[in-house]
């Protein structure tokens, strides 16, 4: 069904029935729908939808019907626009060189086609009972339907004896113009006036050459009268008298040309009948404007009763609408009549105007015309139409006679005709806006009020007072991108409703929206002339649906005293205090209302509370008055916090109606006092209320007869009158002297002061105005802090003398934040008595009042920024570092930078930190350094260069008017110094500036006017003069476009538009966007001057079948208006355009293959050809839009039509997959219409081959195997037997030394760490990145780690960033920026969506592709992504683990969190590292730290293979050196050349290697520095002095190294001979030597340390004399475990007490609040079981979070985490993991080692776990607010660390990859679905897929 009475779906259900049924079924289902369905706004009543575009309605009073047609189409609606009746009257096949068919004999030559019918006249005739319909076919032909039914003809026609001049009746094209009239004549004959536009040869609408037969020019006129009367049907539609031609008028056909009339409206208006026209101009005459034309005919009879001729009466007069500076709106594009006047809307060149011309003046110059032309010679301003068929003589003829008014309106046969005048009749413009299209008026109350449609689908109402002024506009979208017809109806029986036809909608809408308006003055003041207060209603109303409105006192409208005539309740008492006695209050009421005396009138206090009111009218002051009950005491209404009043809204009411009301204030004095208790005289006396002041009884009151003494002005309140302190030390005892005013009573008064946070102290009075406060004792942990200083009533429990300054005291620490001398001596100024210490370095109270020190050390400048300017200076330096001055004078004229001054800026200098000042201008170019001379002479540690920076030339130097141009300057030394502008043309600035060091890039701003020359292009540094580089830039006319094909797209989008025009060559950026939609932003491609493609975006969301669009374009960032103006400089012009760019959306094209088939079968090798059909549509798609393909192969057209497809593929198609889609592409369109089944070979028997093949071979391998194992078992008994007598002798040995160890080694290793510098501590950044990403991430395959530092550098020099996480820049190529930045943007709105995220998490966890690696990552990106947005990520976090418990709870809920398997758990442990890391570095990070370090010393501290890394001293038994290696401690003397230090003693040990011997002189050298920036171990060389001064450099490896058994030893310190107490040289290398790689990794074939490889066979090898190395029970050495156990005790008891104890500063919040949801949902579930609660705990914090960090300290710390070391944390692990289990351990001699060795002290462990969670639970509840806080304040402490855009793009990869499981599981939801989230989805996947992949490979 074309139209429908509702939008949308419901359609769809009708789309295939019978008439009659879908005519039912709207019926019954359109109420409901209208008003599910959302609103337009109230005015909005009913509307009509068309998928066809609308011609004309017509409206039926008498029926209450309206008729509407179409294209193809007729409706009969009924009034509220349900469809009654629908016919359809085309398409029909007919030719324009075709007379029609109905004449009799007609032969036609040409061919016909189809040929859609576009209606033309749409006319009521109620006498006739009939509608006159005209179309386009047929030459315009009209038939004649029955009202009310019509589907029935009214009356046969075409009788047979027709001939084609009553056929050709309208204008046979779509695009001309046809008007209707019926006139009615005095005995009830129907006549039609018709103007039709010629459509045949040298017309723009007649396309053949004129060999062809014109059949318009006979059969045609412009302007006929034609007989309509059915009681004479042969007469039908002929001209109505004879001879014909005196009743048409017809332009000759050699001016045909120069008159193209087009006609806009007929209308009869006092006896004439009027046609509105516009008279276009040649087309030859581009620039000259159309004229707007009224023409009138004269319908009275001549005076002997006969038919008045056309052409003896017409006559035309020019309209000439201007604006008030002469603006010119030449074009008629709607007019409107009224019984005086007629207006109109004129089209100008950027807009359109609304004018009024009275037809008085019409009548006035038609007669004065006449009089000009017959009576007075002078007759310039009329002619006579020469150009009309019908015409007279060609002038004015003089006839010397008088004419009478009859003929001077009607002319006469002998005058001649017809006339034109030459002087046009002018108005001026009322109102202008762009896209005005149609104009209807009404007169109310003495305004005008004229409704203007828009072509944006807007209909705007303009109220105008008498003088024609605008007094208020109003607006609502009626069909959003529907142009609105030109004609515009008043319901003619109830003219509140306006009848509004766009070009595919009908809409009935009412003419004002008064009920909005919900009080009188609001009313009134929106200046609506159809609204008015309905007073006995108390609603805003239009007159007519108001009860007796024709009283004026019932109704009040519009008039010049405005809200005066509203209402108005007075009440007295306006103020009433709640212990008053008050039993009455006086009403006074007045406005325009009815008397109220005689109707039942109450009061209404709110709250159902209702009291009876009396009333009397006094006429002589049009007023009322009246007595109400006060309310009782109990019912007067509660006060509001914090306030000491009530507001109370009492209306007068008539039968429940508020009639009017006011507010009254009840107020309590007492409640005054309460709520400012440190003012409460002050308060009292000065609040709004009359409330006096008892002294004596401190007590605030309204009746003060119970007073001794009252005060009545602030300043007689008692009160403190000391305005200030000098500031106290912390922690010193002061006495404080306080002076009071106004006290009477002081001696009987006692008080105390009071400081606030329940700090009292003593008050004694000294006299009656100074109160002592004794041994004042206040404490401040910060810097300064101030204490509030108040006096307490001890008799009046919490009240205070008055405190009106709010007097406080300065309480100051000296030690806190003063971390030099300049900021302590700084504090002096601040009455702070500090001083500083040299010998302790610390700023300290000066107690003892000594002189103060008034020097501090030389300035210490660590940094300054930047480290260049220009030479004219104004750069603003900034110097950061210590003692840079005590006080801004210390620095006056002391910053220079060598001999040039730089001066200091007040407002941005901070003590002794940092100097900001502006530099002052250099002679010449140089580099120095930084002085500050304060206390001595500090000097920067980098040097400032003056430098001139230079210009070369800029790119492009042209470019449009509207701006936009993207320019770079080139040039050299272009990023120094701060602030950089570009102008242009000396005013205007260059934006979005981007510099380096050799370019400059900014977007050129607009320029109001082409200036005539070049504009000059100034590059400024600070502000200074320009610098010298001649740059000038062209502004150039704005783009143009002109064209845009095609003007139809599919649903999906993606279609190529191709847009012409002009100056495409300044184009360098393009975007096409659908108007007045969020989404639908396309970019598009400049290919020439021309020519621009841009593919189509995607459909707005719409359930109709098409839809018709408003495109806009961008160009360079600015929006294209249309192709008349160009480039839009206002950003507002948007909203403004008329349509020129419409899209028509049709539904996505269909395929199916040839059998609709979901399977082909396909033999592998032969050539493939498909045969593809389509469904018909209107797209017009041509064949290069087409890609078919099969798998990834495309398949090549061979046959194309808008049927069939045929494609083929001539290569053979092979596949791993057996099964192959066949995908149509068209556009963005994608369908897959059938799987194609590559069939292959059996091969069954080749598998058989195969299987007994491998069986044959496993059974020989087998045999094998078995005979080598029983001689290798022979040869290890022997072995056996021969080494039991020596390890017999050597167990006894090592069990005795073992012993001796555990006796004597256990000692405190504390004495042995020394370690002067602070903690490593990672930055949180790094912590993050490392905790979150642990291993590798999709962002670069790549593991974690800090970037390494160059060998080369000097020791300590920072590194720059390489995470792609931390670094500040997103490094997208340009190209793909923008929208790259839109679609980031778009994603993190979406994430912002709770409900898409959830949704988002779950189906991408649903996918069984979906690793846990990629579980994890995406946690951890998510959570860098809502890094800044904690709170809402906690709140997603607990919604997700909700449904991980729910799912838990139903299977063993005791395996939750066991495991990171999912987006949650893995959440939950990120979560869990941002809120501990504060805990970790305060309370864990030092006994942690303590611990590895104790671990690497015991380790050190015995011999370790540096190649299998086992070592005699150890916790974990795998990597416990099992031999019994003797090794010797040494001391050696190193120097480090380049380190800056004296050489060291360094403890190493005989047996270890060279590069052993490196890492231990390197860990004593750069003990204080960060790990990361130590030299490698490969980047150092090791020199040995041992003979004078020649020196011997040590290698692991040389040619002086020995074999044992094949295979290399390493060089040890005892294989050189150095001895105790050697000296020896490190130095860095000039090259790294990679060829032997680090020693861990050689090959144990080939090299070994200390122990050679346990090989049995190459044992067997060896005699027993050959064996040096005697192999005894390895078991004997795991004593060794106890003795390293016993000796890092002390430090593993401090980490586990450390991590699970509570601080009472810092107390767990994260840890409080989870266990207390977990807790939550257990009670939910009914789980009581109080292990599966400790195991929830314990795998949420304990094993997720601790147990992380205890493997793997480098998360932490910048230390190395060695294999031997992550050994021995495993094991500390594990015994933490044991200790926070509820399992008891079965524990016996088979048992591991690693779990026997803490055996013993995990029951202790243990208790302290459960007295963690003891404590934790016990804890005081902790609210969302208090936690959000605290996530904020998290978010807030580390903001702006990480890269989100990174993090973004990422994610957007999974969203890509699981696009349609994600657009599924949103359009699932029905949260998401209602807020339309699958669709912003989509829209963000259209933007990014096209430049995500690349931009991410090219970053």
């Amino acid at each position: 069904m074309p139209c429908s009475t509702l939008p949308g779906p419901a359609e769809l259900p009708c789309a295939h029935m019978a008439p009659a049924l879908r005519i039912a079924l709207l019926h019954s289902v359109a109420p409901l729908l209208l008003l599910l369905a959302p609103a337009l706004g109230l005015e909005l009543v009913n509307r009509f939808q068309c998928s066809q575009p609308t011609n004309n309605f017509a409206l039926d009073g008498a029926g209450h019907r309206v008729y509407l047609a179409a294209v193809n189409h007729l409706y009969q609606l009924g009034g509220d626009l349900r469809l009654e009746l629908e016919e359809q009257t085309g398409p029909v096949q007919d030719s324009p060189l075709c007379h029609a068919p109905q004449i009799p004999e007609s032969y036609c030559e040409f061919p016909k086609s189809w040929t859609p019918n576009y209606n033309k006249i749409l006319e009521l005739d109620p006498p006739q009972g009939m509608l006159l319909l005209c179309g386009s076919v047929h030459q315009g032909l009209c038939e004649l339907r029955l009202l009310g039914n019509i589907s029935q003809r009214a009356v046969p026609f075409p009788p047979r004896s027709v001939v084609p001049s009553m056929l050709n009746v309208a204008a046979n094209h779509p695009n001309a113009s046809t008007v209707g009239l019926l006139l009615k004549s005095q005995d009830g004959d129907t006549r039609l006036l018709v103007g039709a536009t010629y459509t045949g040869y040298g017309s723009q609408f007649f396309t053949w050459n004129n060999s062809v037969a014109d059949l318009r020019f006979e059969n045609s006129p412009e302007i006929s009268i034609r007989a309509l009367n059915t009681s004479q049907p042969s007469r039908l539609f002929t001209f109505d008298i004879s001879p014909s031609d005196d009743n048409i008028l017809k332009v000759r056909q050699l001016n045909k040309v120069q008159n193209r009339m087009v006609f806009v409206r007929a209308f009869l208006q006092g006896g004439f009948a009027y046609l509105a026209m516009n008279v276009d101009p040649a087309s030859t005459e581009k620039e000259s404007l159309p004229s707007s034309v009224l023409a009138r005919i004269c319908l009275k009879s001549e005076p002997k009763g006969e038919p008045r001729k056309l052409t003896e009466s017409y006559i035309q007069l020019r309209l000439r609408c201007q604006g008030p500076q002469g603006t010119l709106y030449g074009r008629l594009l709607s007019v409107y009549t009224e019984p005086a006047r007629i207006l109109g809307v004129f089209e100008g060149r950027r807009e359109a105007a609304l004018c009024a011309f009275g037809l008085t003046e019409v009548g006035k110059g038609i007669q004065d015309a006449r009089k000009s032309c017959f009576e007075t010679p002078d007759n310039a301003g009329v002619s006579v139409l020469d150009s009309v068929v019908q015409g007279t003589d060609p002038s004015c003829q003089s006839k010397g006679i008088k004419l009478q008014d009859e003929q001077l309106d009607c002319g006469a046969p002998h005058l001649q005709h017809p006339l034109a005048i030459n002087r046009p009749l002018s108005a001026t413009a009322l109102f202008k806006a762009p896209g005005l299209t149609s104009v209807a008026v009404a007169n109310v109350s003495g305004y005008t009020v004229a409704f203007l449609g828009t072509a944006s689908g807007q209909l705007q109402k303009i109220n105008l007072d008498a003088s024609m002024n605008i007094v208020s506009r109003q607006s609502i979208q009626i069909a959003r991108g529907q142009p609105v017809h030109h004609i515009m109806q008043f319901d003619p029986v109830n003219p509140i409703y306006l009848y509004v036809m766009t070009s595919h909608q009908m809409t009935r809408v009412k003419v004002a929206d008064c009920e909005k308006f919900l009080t009188c003055s609001e009313c009134l003041q929106a200046t609506d002339p159809y609204c008015g207060w309905c007073t006995m209603e108390a609603r805003c109303s239009i007159q007519q649906e108001c009860q007796n409105s024709e009283d004026t006192m019932f109704w009040t409208g519009l008039s010049k005293e405005g809200v005066e005539r509203c209402p108005l309740l007075q009440v007295m008492p306006k103020e009433i205090d709640v212990s008053s006695d008050t039993q009455t209050i006086l009403l006074q009421i007045t406005g325009n209302l009815p008397s109220l005396a005689l109707v039942n009138t109450s009061c209404d206090y709110g709250n159902g509370v209702y009291m009876p009111a009396t009333t009397v009218y006094d006429a002589d002051a049009s007023q009322h008055w009246g007595r109400c009950s006060f309310l009782p005491r109990d019912l007067i209404p509660e006060f509001p916090t914090n306030q000491d009043h009530v507001t109370v809204t009492m209306s007068i009411t008539v039968d429940k109606i508020h009639i009017a009301q006011q507010s009254f204030v009840i107020y309590d004095c007492e409640r005054t006092q309460r709520i400012h208790r440190k003012t409460s005289c002050t308060s009292c006396v000065t609040s709004p209320w009359p409330c006096k002041w008892c002294e004596r009884q401190h007590k605030c009151v309204y009746n003060t007869s119970q007073c001794d003494f009252v005060v009545k002005n602030s300043t007689e309140c008692p009160q403190i009158t000391t305005s200030h302190i000098v500031p106290t030390p912390t922690g010193i005892a002061k006495d404080f002297i306080l002076s009071v005013a106004n006290v009477h009573n002081s001696q009987d008064l006692a008080l105390e002061c009071d400081f606030g946070a329940e700090q009292t102290f003593p008050a004694r009075w000294l006299n009656s105005t100074s109160v002592l406060c004794s041994n004042v004792l206040l404490h401040t942990s910060e810097s300064s802090q101030r204490f509030p200083v108040n006096l307490q009533l001890m008799d009046h429990s919490g009240q205070f003398l008055d405190n009106p300054d709010m007097l406080t005291v300065e309480v100051y620490n000296c030690a806190s934040e003063t971390a030099d001398c300049s900021r302590c001596l700084g504090r002096t100024d601040l009455g702070h008595l500090c001083t500083w210490s040299e010998s302790s370095t610390s700023c300290r109270l000066n107690s003892e009042l000594l002189p103060i020190q008034n020097t501090c050390p030389s300035p210490e400048i660590r940094k300054i920024e930047p480290v260049s300017g220009p030479l004219l200076g104004g750069t603003l330096l900034t110097i950061q570092g210590r003692n840079l001055g005590s006080r801004f004078s210390d620095i006056v004229d002391k910053v220079k930078i060598g001999d040039v001054p730089c001066f200091p800026v007040m407002e941005r200098y901070l003590v002794s930190e940092e100097i900001v000042c502006v530099t002052g201008e250099s002679p010449t170019e140089l580099s120095d350094w930084v002085f500050v001379d304060v206390n001595g002479r500090g000097r920067s540690k980098e040097k400032y260069s003056f430098m001139l920076p230079e210009i070369f030339s800029l790119s492009p130097d042209l470019g449009p008017r509207a701006g936009g141009t993207k320019i770079t300057i080139f040039g050299k030394q272009l990023d120094i110094g701060g602030e950089v502008r570009v102008l242009f043309n000396e005013s205007l600035e260059c934006r979005d500036l981007v510099r380096t060091e050799s370019s400059i890039r900014c977007t050129v701003p607009v320029l109001g006017s082409i200036p005539t020359m070049s504009v000059n292009v100034c590059v400024q540094f600070e502000r200074k003069s320009c610098l010298n580089g001649n740059l000038t830039f062209q502004y150039k006319d704005n783009p143009v476009i002109r064209s845009m094909e095609p003007r139809s797209s599919h649903m999906s989008g993606g279609r190529i538009i191709t847009l012409t025009g002009e100056r495409f060559d300044m184009v360098q950026d393009v975007k096409m966007k659908i108007k007045n939609h969020k989404g639908g932003v396309m970019n598009c491609t400049v290919l020439s001057d021309v020519v621009i493609t841009c593919p189509s975006p995607t459909a707005p969301n719409s359930t109709l079948e098409r839809i018709n669009v408003s495109v806009g374009f961008y160009i360079n960032g600015i929006y294209v208006s249309d192709e008349r103006s160009a480039i839009n400089e206002d950003p507002s012009a948007e909203e403004h355009l008329d349509d020129r760019f419409s899209l028509e959306y049709q539904p996505d094209p269909m395929f199916f293959s040839a059998k609709k088939e979901k399977l082909i079968k396909h033999h592998v090798g032969e050539p493939l050809t498909l045969v593809i059909h389509k469904e018909h549509d209107d797209l017009g798609l041509r064949v290069e839009e087409y890609q078919v393909k099969v798998g990834q192969i495309p398949c090549e057209l061979i046959v194309f039509n808008d049927k069939v497809i045929h494609c083929s593929i001539n290569e053979s198609l092979s596949s791993s997959d057996h099964y192959l889609p066949v995908t149509i592409q068209v556009g963005k369109f994608n369908q897959t219409i059938t799987m194609l089944h590559l069939a292959g070979i059996e091969t069954p028997i080749i598998v058989s081959i195969v299987v007994f093949i491998i069986l044959l071979l496993l059974c020989v391998v087998a045999l094998f195997v078995f005979c080598t194992k029983s001689r290798r078992a022979e040869r290890y008994w022997q072995k056996t037997l021969v080494q039991m007598e020596e390890m017999e002798s050597q167990i006894r040995d090592e069990i005795r030394k073992g012993f001796a160890e555990l006796q004597t080694d256990m000692t405190d290793l504390t004495k042995e760490l020394n370690r002067s510098q602070g903690i490593p501590f990672l930055e949180y950044k790094h912590f993050v990145t490392r905790t979150f990403f642990p291993k590798c991430s999709s962002i670069y395959e790549e593991c974690y780690i800090l970037p390494p530092k160059n060998f080369n550098n000097p020791l300590g020099t920072q590194v720059s960033e390489t995470h792609p996480l931390l670094c500040s820049e997103w490094k997208v190529p340009e190209s793909c920026r923008t929208n790259m930045e839109e679609g980031i943007a778009t994603l993190s709105t979406l994430l912002s969506n709770r409900h898409f995220l959830v949704t988002f998490i779950h189906a991408v966890e649903a996918q069984k592709d979906f690793a846990v690696r990629d579980r994890c990552n995406l946690a951890s990106l998510l959570t860098i992504a809502l890094h800044g947005k904690l709170e809402y990520y906690t709140s997603i976090m607990k919604d997700l683990l909700v449904d991980l418990i729910d799912s838990s709870a139903s299977k063993n809920p005791k395996l939750m969190l066991r495991r990171t398997e999912s987006v949650v758990e893995k959440m939950l442990t990120n979560w869990m590292s941002i809120c501990m890391y504060s805990c970790l570095r305060e309370t864990v990070g030092e006994p942690f730290f303590l611990l590895l370090c104790a671990i690497k010393q015991q380790i050190n501290k015995g011999s370790i293979d540096a190649i299998t890394g086992k070592a005699r001293y150890t916790l974990n038994e795998e990597w416990l050196l099992r031999e019994n290696i003797e090794a010797k401690p040494m001391n050696i003397n190193v120097s480090f050349q380049g380190c800056g230090m004296d050489s060291l003693t360094v403890r190493v040990l005989d047996t270890d290697t060279v590069s052993q011997c490196k890492e231990k002189i390197l860990e004593a050298f750069c003990k204080n520095l960060p790990y990361s920036q130590w030299p490698q171990v490969e980047d150092v060389d090791l020199e040995w002095f041992a003979f004078s001064s020649r020196g011997y450099f040590l290698r692991d490896l040389d040619d002086s190294s020995s074999m044992e058994d094949g295979r290399k030893k390493l060089n040890t310190l005892s294989h050189y001979k150095v001895c105790d107490g050697a000296s020896l040289a490190m130095s860095l290398k000039d090259q790294r030597d990679n060829t032997l790689g680090r020693v861990k990794d050689l090959d144990t074939d080939k090299y070994f340390h200390l122990v050679l490889p346990t090989d049995d066979i190459l044992e067997n090898k060896k005699s027993h004399r050959q064996s040096h190395r005697k192999k005894v029970l390895p078991e004997i050495y795991l004593t060794r475990l106890l003795n390293t156990k016993g000796t890092l005790q002390k430090f593993l008891d401090d980490l586990f007490r450390a991590i699970l104890s509570i601080r009472d500063d810092r107390p767990p919040l994260a840890i409080k609040y989870f266990f207390d949801f977990l807790e939550e949902q257990a009670e939910k579930r009914g789980i009581s079981d109080p292990d599966t609660l400790h195991i929830w705990k314990t795998n949420s914090l304990p094993l997720r979070f601790w147990v992380n960090i205890l493997k793997n300290p480098e998360f932490v710390f910048d230390m190395e985490k060695s294999d031997h070391m992550d050994a021995c944390l495993s094991v500390i692990a594990q015994a933490f993991i044991d200790a926070c289990s509820i399992s008891d351990m079965q524990l016996g001699k088979d048992s591991p080692t690693n779990k026997l060795l803490y055996a013993k002290e995990i029951p202790e462990y243990r208790k302290i776990v459960q007295k963690y969670y003891r404590q934790i639970k016990e804890m005081s509840p902790l609210s969302e607010q208090e936690m959000n806080a605290h996530l904020a304040e998290e978010s807030r402490k580390y903001q702006n660390k990480f890269n989100t855009n990174v993090a973004l793009a990422e994610i957007y990869k999974y969203a890509k990859k699981y696009r349609s499981q994600i657009v599924s599981a949103l359009e699932a939801n029905p949260v998401t679905r209602r807020g339309q989230l699958q669709h912003k989805f989509e829209q963000l996947i259209v933007l990014m897929e096209d430049d995500i992949y690349t931009c991410s490979s090219e970053a």
